[in-house]
């Protein structure tokens, strides 16, 4: 028997350990092989080997894993393909902070070899935790697939990548700026930089009669660092005629930057300046007496500040191109932690930027050049791990080039090889792809694939997948051109050791190249294996919006430009899982959602069904606690009405056919279910999981469990068994294809009550993940659905009147079918004590009109009135009614008036603007049924 209650905790390990042990999650199962079995590939988005289970995991792998538990029971050949990521710079930082607390040497006093051995222990004996809470979620990959983008394998992959990509001139070194985090001095993403705000407080004008207060500017500085704009007087090298002054006023937020300015841009219609254009004026940079150009760039925007601007190829993007558009000098006067560098003038070098930044504004005010100082509101870039501030930075690294490699990834989704689903995310993909910059794929880190390049003594480089290829190409090379004898050239080979000659590339990878990989590497690229064969290209990819770019563009260009096929056919963009208010999750704003916590407090199944019902196409997820808890109470009700069939012996039957039904009820069941399993199948198909959860859930609770079972019950009470017997078959055959049709939204809660429900007498001993997806058709029958139909609606109108007139629960009311004909009196007649009981009715009459002071209720063809004379008194419902309709009324103008200012749908968050169009749709609701509870009465 089951339990009486309903306890995940208790299930969700034991039904997991029966799974692994069947190995039912297996790629190439022996019942799945064969041309009959489809292959069904989905490679995991592989989370950090430091990561933990936050509530983005929990929405991508709950969606990926409901597509793999569906196509399962299709009879597909399903492989889930797993793995982690290395995570280069989060993993490195976690074993230093490690190696910190523990007191011990850093990773420069051991040395490269001994920290990455470091590293890879720490990785067996704490790596990868998150695989096990992918578990607990109820992931069904197949784990004994589990791959690592470090391990042997995928290390072979990304060097043969490498080098092929190198020889045909895709992949160069090149000196360009880089996302420089100064903490970890290496080289960063985009998506490893987060925008923080700031906001100064500090403000000075020349002209005020305030003297500057170097003081206060530090104080507000210590406050914040980078909030302010500092405008400053740049001396003309030589006056001009025709232009008032004899300097230009530039400003900026990094007052250090400027002692690597190497030009200053105007626009070429801006007429303050026109003169100096003319003139090809020159500005002397001040604290250095460099002579730089004025240029005439579009990039200068005259309506903002002075419409001057100074330009630091070397220290900032947007400079960095004009400054390949004028041809100016790139300067870097920082080094590789921000302190300023041997190209600042003398008495800067050293410094860090920021107590830089504080002398040069002082120097500039000493000078009289400083014009003014301005607190400003910005975002400024920073570390998502160091926190600190990001340094565009000139450095050489390594780059990929994207631009030619996009060209096929772009036809592909052009000519729809590859869909985005929504289809929106074409436009996001296409206009990042066809303005592709070049791929820097070099980070100054130890943990990672080190990049297979040897230098030689004159600065030769020497691309090759390991030491002994590449050093024969040097010997070679150095032979020929005479720097090396044949004798010496032998002596080293035979030595077997490129010491002596080569030195290689400290620097590793990207962890975006190496995952680029993922769809064809995880399956034995580049050997040919039969996995490659079967399972590449994949049918889709489920991931967020905020890796387009960085994962989803490299696996298509690499897919396309190695394997000569895309790497999924369809990418399933969700949405990001926000607080219930529609705030995006943050632990500064105290709002984080705990999936793991979750999962302890209600049970795996209720978090996946909550994800999945919410994950409409396009739409954020607003989940709160109530939510979760609202579909563990839905498990709840499952579990119950497993164990009402449970006791009342229903039994699957061997022979039952459910097409060769006598009871109208059940016939009218499995139409339903039928209809039910279309719905469920179809939004799956269209990735629309909320339409499919939400069939589920309207039939499972709405139909089967609130009338289904309710309206059987005098059946399993009476005494007809042919009756009995039919329904109890019907009602175990009904659940088995609930449980297939919830099963890949709540696998553990429904493989438990698969076990417990009997099939043919005995305990069923298969697993319901290798069930079979219920396929059904032509059991729908319009006669039963009509009478069935008829008597749930009419019960339902009696339940609303009943509501909406504030009837006592308790009260039994008198029911008038008015004007009825034959097949409403038959159907009154057979369903009577069903009616009654389930409406609370004291009795159901006939009558040609309605009695006066009655509520009024059309169901079809079917008229009734509800006599409330005596029950209610019918003039103060009106006014409470009226009352209720106008507050509604009121509160509705005030949501029509924010929704018509254009002002707040501009200005106020988008969750503020959500949540009055939410109230708005709340309050139509409730005057659509406040005004239809006063027709009834008015009506009478």
């Amino acid at each position: 028997m089951l339990e009486k209650t309903y306890q995940p905790a208790e299930i969700e390990p034991r039904i997991h350990g029966e799974w692994e042990k069947a190995e039912a999650f297996k790629a190439g199962r022996p019942d799945r092989q064969g041309d009959a079995a489809e292959p069904f590939t989905i490679v995991i988005p592989p989370p950090n080997v430091t990561g933990s289970l936050h509530m983005g995991h929990a929405l991508n792998n709950t969606l990926q894993d409901v597509l793999c538990r569906f196509e399962r029971m299709r009879g597909k050949d399903v492989l889930w393909q797993p793995g982690t990521d290395h995570a280069g710079i989060a993993t490195q930082m976690v074993v230093e902070r490690q190696m910190m607390e523990r007191q011990e040497p850093d990773r420069r006093a051991i040395g490269r070899d001994k920290f990455v051995e470091k590293v890879w222990t720490w990785k067996e004996e704490s790596g990868g935790v998150i695989i096990n809470q992918l578990k607990r979620l109820g992931a069904s990959c197949d784990w004994s697939r589990e791959r690592f983008t470090m391990d042997e394998g995928l290390s072979r992959a990304v060097l043969r990548i490498f080098v092929e990509l190198y020889r045909a001139g895709l992949i160069y070194k090149d000196k360009r700026l880089v996302n420089w985090d100064p903490k970890f001095q290496t080289a960063i993403s985009d998506l490893e930089v987060v925008q923080v705000d700031s906001q100064g407080s500090f403000k000075w004008d020349r002209d005020s009669e305030e003297a500057f207060d170097a003081a206060a500017l530090d104080k507000a500085l210590a406050r914040d660092p980078s909030g302010h704009m500092y405008h400053f007087r740049y001396p003309l090298t030589q006056k001009v005629d025709g232009y008032d002054k004899d300097y230009i006023v530039v400003a900026t937020t990094r007052p250090e930057t400027m002692l690597g300015d190497s030009g200053v841009a105007v626009h070429p219609e801006d007429e303050r300046y026109a003169a100096l254009l003319a003139a090809k004026a020159t500005v002397t940079l001040p604290l250095v007496g460099r002579e730089i150009p004025i240029v005439a760039d579009e990039y200068s925007d005259p309506e903002k500040g002075t419409g001057a601007v100074k330009i630091t190829p070397a220290h900032d993007f947007n400079d960095f191109e004009v400054g390949k558009r004028h041809n100016l000098e790139q300067i870097n006067i920082l080094d590789e932690i921000a302190q300023l560098n041997e190209n600042a003038p003398e008495a800067y070098r050293g410094l860090d930027r920021f107590i830089a930044r504080k002398r040069i504004v002082a120097d500039m005010d000493a000078a009289g050049l400083l014009e003014k100082i301005e607190p400003t509101s910005h975002t400024v870039p920073h570390g998502d791990r160091s926190n600190v501030v990001i340094e565009p930075w000139l450095t050489d690294q390594w780059y990929v080039n994207a631009a030619e490699l996009a060209k096929d990834a772009v036809k592909a989704v052009e000519d729809g090889r590859t869909r985005f689903v929504p289809k929106n995310w074409e436009k996001t993909y296409f206009e990042w792809m066809r303005n592709i910059q070049p791929w820097c794929i070099s980070r100054q880190l130890w943990w990672g694939h080190q990049i297979p390049a040897w230098y030689g003594p004159d600065g030769q480089v020497f691309v090759a997948t390991d030491e002994g290829e590449a050093l024969a190409e040097a010997l070679t090379h150095y032979v020929q051109n005479g720097t090396l004898t044949t004798e010496r050239a032998d002596e080293i080979a035979r030595a077997g050791t490129a010491d002596a000659l080569l030195k290689r590339d400290e620097d590793v990878l990207d962890t975006w190249f190496s995952s680029g990989l993922w769809p064809f590497s995880t399956l034995g690229w580049p050997d040919e294996t039969p996995e490659l064969q079967r399972y590449y290209p994949t049918n889709v990819l489920v991931t967020g919006f905020d890796i387009i770019f960085f994962w989803v563009a490299r696996m298509m260009m690499m897919g396309l430009h190695f394997m000569k096929e895309v790497p999924f056919h369809d990418v399933y963009i969700h949405a990001l899982v926000r607080d219930e208010k529609g705030q995006k999750m943050s632990k500064s704003k105290g709002n984080v959602m705990d999936p793991l916590g979750v999962i302890d407090s209600y049970g795996a199944d209720a978090l996946r069904f909550t994800l999945s019902a919410m994950a409409a196409q396009g739409r954020d997820i607003k989940l709160s606690t109530q939510r979760v808890e609202g579909y563990r109470n839905f498990a709840t009700k499952l579990w119950n009405a497993a164990r009402f069939a449970e006791m009342n012996e229903c039994v699957r039957k061997f022979d039952f056919d459910p097409a060769a039904l006598d009871e109208t009820l059940n016939k009218w069941i499995v139409g339903e279910t039928e209809r039910a399993s279309a719905a469920v199948t179809t939004g799956l198909e269209a990735y629309k999981f909320n339409e499919a959860a939400t069939a589920a859930y309207e039939f499972v609770w709405g139909i089967f469990c609130d009338w289904y079972l309710e309206l059987i019950k005098p059946i399993l009470n009476g005494d007809d068994e042919e009756a009995k017997a039919e329904t109890r078959a019907c009602v175990a055959w009904v659940l088995d294809q609930i449980l297939k049709m919830l099963h890949p939204f709540m696998p553990f809660i429904t493989e438990e009550l698969w076990a417990h429900m009997v099939e043919h007498g005995e305990k069923r001993t298969s697993l319901l993940t290798l069930s079979q997806w219920p396929k059904l058709s032509e059991l729908q029958n319009a006669e039963a659905d009509a009478e069935i139909g008829w008597v749930v609606a009419l019960i339902s109108e009696i339940r609303s009147v009943r509501s909406e007139m504030n009837i006592p629960a308790g009260a039994k009311i008198p029911l008038v079918i008015t004007g009825a004909d034959k097949a409403a009196r038959e159907r009154a007649d057979r369903h009577e004590d069903t009616i009654g009981r389930l409406a609370r009715l004291d009795s159901i009459s006939f009558d040609a009109t309605a009695p006066k002071g009655a509520a009024m209720i059309v169901v079809g063809e079917t008229t009734a009135a509800i006599p409330l004379e005596g029950v209610i008194d019918m003039e103060a419902e009106r006014r409470r009614l009226a009352k209720e309709i106008g507050e509604a009324q009121g509160n509705l103008d005030k949501m029509d008036a924010k929704l018509a200012n254009p002002n707040f749908v501009a200005k106020a968050k988008p969750e503020a603007v959500e949540e009055t169009r939410e109230r708005k749709a709340e309050l139509e609701g409730i005057i659509k049924r406040l005004t239809a509870a006063l027709r009834r009465l008015e009506a009478s």
